[in-house]
């Protein structure tokens, strides 16, 4: 509840939610950029793929300084699924530079499947990734968020039920 408030974001501090599929990151993520919102915080939300994907179209464009300086005026960039996916080169490249430019000027709020031991196949590189999660966690929250997925406690739980209506008909 207290990150719903936004002093975090005020304070251009971070948020990190690492864990496994379907444990809430997204819904979370979401939930307190409704908030951000709601407390008349620019907010943007982006999956990782996407970001990189537009950072990587407005450099083919020859636009790419006008995208960041867009992506500057944002208070929380929250941004999904780092780690679902991977980027080439310069798309890691790309989104290296948006989180390191944030640094104590504004904040991130990110997702990922992935502990920080492995963003290393993310950023293609230790010195990148060291160099990142050097910044990003020096104002940070960082949940690890492990457990069951919630998704397939529902489906199991669907399927038991499914099941007992098909006894209880014969």
């Amino acid at each position: 509840m207290e990150l719903s408030r936004c002093e975090w974001v005020r304070q251009c501090s971070n948020v990190c939610l690492l864990g496994q599929p379907g444990t809430g990151k997204t819904h979370i993520s979401i939930g307190l950029g409704l908030s951000a919102c709601r407390e008349g915080i620019k907010t943007k939300f982006f999956t990782a793929a996407s970001l990189v994907t537009q950072l990587e179209e407005a450099q083919k464009q020859y636009t790419l300084d006008r995208f960041l300086k867009r992506l500057d005026k944002i208070d929380l960039l929250i941004v999904d699924e780092l780690g679902y996916l991977s980027f080439s080169r310069a798309g890691a490249e790309l989104l290296f530079q948006v989180f390191a430019d944030r640094y104590e000027r504004r904040s991130l709020l990110i997702t990922s499947n992935l502990a920080f031991s492995d963003w290393g196949q993310i950023f293609q590189g230790e010195r990148m990734t060291a160099a990142l999660l050097d910044r990003l966690t020096h104002h940070c929250s960082i949940f690890e968020m492990n457990g069951e997925s919630y998704r397939f406690k529902e489906s199991i739980k669907q399927s038991k039920s499914d099941q007992s209506m098909k006894a209880k008909a014969k």
